[in-house]
């Protein structure tokens, strides 16, 4: 790992005659104080001027990216409990048990309600991409409407860019960023509300974006509508694989006004090195044996072949095998979570994490009565795929209202 460079940022400038840590020099307190976990980073910051300076992120997440291995950036959850306009995002170390709160994305008077938007992260920045809200210039004002809408948030700078739209306005939809390439590819989507359990549109278009040019390309759409997807990259160099399972396509109706949805059983795959076209793989579970598809999470490993592909089916973790097109249970969450239950799952440092709330009820006295307050803990199920190990913790989250998985957005960034 090489030293940080002598000289800082031009906002350090003024800085640079102050002490970092008294007896050191400053490269070498720089590069100590960098490999401070970025979750401590704002509690640090009142020590003292030096530190105030040190410690702001255009001059020390650049120094981390630049100089500190991928496996010691720390490795954190953004969560968005809400519309990202009118509700901030969180960002959560589960190491080090600690939150911290991002500014509120730019607010358009005009819309609301933003939900089944796609956060992404790449390098040091954090993008939301598309979504389905309301629109109170359409007509009937209570429909939902897919968003092109596309910003990004800039870790270095603190700040929030409004990017260009997309080609076809989405949500619910597979989204993946490839690796030293800085572009992103989107599939599939449609326009449902989480208001609502049916109902919206589906599509079937592609498309990539551009992160240098700010632009949006075109891509062979999927070989059939698709929304409520996943999407992942598979391979490396020359042999990447853009894959999407699961969703929905078309819709019937029971008893003749009820709808309901038609999950898919399949997934398909674009080769991106060799013309992008679309390979359908097969159904990947029999007539019955699930619904739908569960939630995904795909966890890289030095020791893998290919990455593992996990999902969180109810209670219980199946690991996908390619080589057969199945799901095979992997283990069971030690505390199972109510049926009924808004459960998150997402992978951290090459584990599998399943969030749970746990509700518990505090009596806080007033002059005039007694009331009841409830307060959520989150309770984390942490499982080591290599280690076939379980572990827990908990954390008091600092959001109000309470978390809910089932509409709450969430991705990884390091940091």
């Amino acid at each position: 790992m090489s030293p940080p460079c002598s000289s800082f940022s031009s906002e350090e400038t003024r800085a640079q005659t102050l002490t970092l840590i008294p007896g050191l020099p400053n490269d070498l307190s720089g590069l100590i104080l960098a490999l401070v976990p970025y979750s401590h980073h704002t509690r640090l910051k009142p020590t003292c001027k030096s530190w105030r300076i040190f410690f702001s992120p255009k001059t020390l997440i650049s120094l981390r990216q630049k100089h500190l291995p991928q496996s010691r950036l720390s490795h954190v959850l953004c969560i968005f409990p809400q519309d990202p306009s009118i509700a901030s995002p969180y960002l959560f170390d589960p190491r080090n048990l600690a939150w911290c709160a991002l500014p509120p994305m730019p607010c358009n008077p005009y819309v609301y309600g933003l939900c089944n938007f796609t956060s992404i992260s790449i390098g040091p920045d954090l993008y939301v991409l598309g979504g389905s809200l309301f629109d109170t210039r359409s007509f009937p004002i209570d429909r939902p409407s897919p968003s092109s809408s596309a910003f990004r948030f800039n870790f270095v700078t603190s700040s929030w860019d409004r990017l260009s739209p997309m080609l076809s306005p989405r949500g619910s939809f597979a989204c993946v960023a490839i690796p030293d390439s800085d572009r992103i590819l989107v599939a599939g989507g449609g326009s449902r509300h989480t208001m609502f359990g049916a109902a919206g549109s589906r599509m079937s278009s592609a498309e990539m974006y551009d992160i240098g040019r700010d632009e949006w390309v075109a891509l062979d759409g999927l070989p059939r509508f698709r929304a409520g997807c996943v999407g992942f990259l598979m391979g490396n160099g020359k042999e990447r694989e853009f894959w999407v399972m699961g969703g929905y396509g078309e819709s019937r109706t029971v008893s003749g006004c009820f709808p309901v949805d038609d999950y898919y059983r399949d997934a398909v795959m674009m080769e991106l090195n060799s013309g992008g076209k679309w390979r359908e793989i097969g159904d990947m579970w029999e007539e019955g044996e699930r619904r739908r598809l569960g939630k995904i999470v795909v966890v890289a490993d030095e020791d893998w072949e290919v990455p593992g592909i996990f999902m969180l089916d109810g209670s219980d973790i199946f690991r996908y095998d390619m080589a057969s097109n199945r799901w095979w249970k992997e283990t069971s969450v030690p505390r199972k979570p109510s049926d009924d239950a808004s459960v998150g799952f997402v992978a951290l440092d090459g584990e599998l994490h399943v969030m749970t709330l746990l509700t518990t009820v505090d009596l806080t006295e007033t002059r005039r009565s007694r009331q009841h307050k409830k307060a959520a803990s989150l309770f984390i199920q942490i499982y080591h795929p290599g280690k076939k190990a379980w572990r827990s913790l908990i954390s008091k989250p600092p959001l109000h209202p309470n978390l809910n998985f089932k509409t709450a957005v969430m991705c990884t960034i390091r940091l």
